[in-house]
């Protein structure tokens, strides 16, 4: 009976264990999957994703007839009213900001699993609440933010994300639109210590096609705070109630800046979608003339 007894407590201890070693090893397998994303990362800034160095360039964009009117109507006075001095700038600018990103998680206490992951705020950006626990989506009609609402999944070690409910802004600095119907799906790749973000941004509204933009991100020892300063606005000329500066589309003094300085059609700057794929390259050169030899003094020279 003694050694009966031992053999089926012995039996019961080793189905006990396999029941453990079945119950957490798909969370393992999960785990070992994932990529840690917590931590200081430090903007490289290898990639010029902000170009807004002159009034009017849209290279890149997808911009539709709308999207383009409205981008050729903004003026930069505008940013002088005090209520657009502290409006901030949508989701998307995270990846087009000069800033690196300061990433911390909440984690269940019990289960251990990731409830969320925040991506820290600055200045002129909102944070962004990545959901990881699978909430539903809210209604249309709820609040827009300007750091909209998130939702994240793991696809092996690559984390991608999903954002609805943006305030409407704009998807640069020099005045390219973007909806409160905008969406954006973003994905996070870490090798070693480089982190690569891409987002792609879908808007019925003012793109013709999606907006992609990357950017790679440097794991730093040095800590970055989870917010930035405030921002405080300031009298700079405009007054609340007086008009909101603006060019009519077609009298844009700026429009020919950048095709004259470079060469360019004017097409190349405008966002037209056909700019966007390498044939473009094939009609662009036959626009190219070449400047005379610099003597002196020697400005920008056109691209090769």
């Amino acid at each position: 009976m003694g050694s009966n007894t031992v053999f089926v407590d012995v039996v019961k201890l080793r189905a006990a264990a396999v029941a453990v070693v079945l119950l957490w090893a798909p969370v393992n397998r999960i785990a070992f999957a994932q990529a840690e994303l917590v931590g200081t990362w430090a903007a490289r800034n290898t990639e010029d994703v902000s170009r807004d160095s002159y009034p009017v360039d849209y290279l890149g964009l997808p911009l539709n007839d709308e999207g383009r009117t409205r981008a050729l109507s903004y003026n930069e006075a505008q940013l002088a009213m005090i209520e657009h001095q502290c409006e901030g700038w949508p989701a998307v600018y995270f990846v087009q900001g000069p800033f690196g990103l300061k990433i911390w998680s909440d984690i269940e206490p019990v289960k251990g699993t990731t409830i969320s992951f925040t991506i820290g705020a600055w200045e002129d950006r909102a944070p962004i609440t990545i959901w990881m626990d699978g909430r539903p989506r809210p209604s249309e009609f709820a609040e827009h933010t300007r750091g909209g609402f998130t939702t994240g999944r793991w696809e092996g070690d690559t984390l991608v994300t999903y954002t609805t409910h943006m305030k409407a802004g704009f998807l640069r600095k020099n005045g390219p639109p973007m909806s409160d119907q905008a969406t954006m799906t973003s994905r996070f790749w870490r090798h070693g210590d480089i982190l690569t973000v891409l987002a792609v941004v879908d808007d019925p509204i003012y793109l013709a096609e999606p907006h992609i933009v990357t950017k790679s991100f440097q794991l730093s020892a040095t800590p970055m705070l989870p917010i930035g300063p405030p921002c405080v606005t300031t009298f700079e000329g405009k007054r609340p109630g007086d008009s909101v500066p603006h060019y009519v589309p077609e009298k844009n003094p700026f429009v020919d800046e950048l095709t004259t300085m470079w060469h360019l059609p004017r097409a190349a700057v405008l966002g037209e979608v056909e700019t966007l794929y390498p044939e473009y390259r094939k009609k662009i050169r036959a626009t190219y003339v070449p400047l005379e030899p610099c003597k002196r003094d020697c400005g920008a020279t056109p691209p090769r």
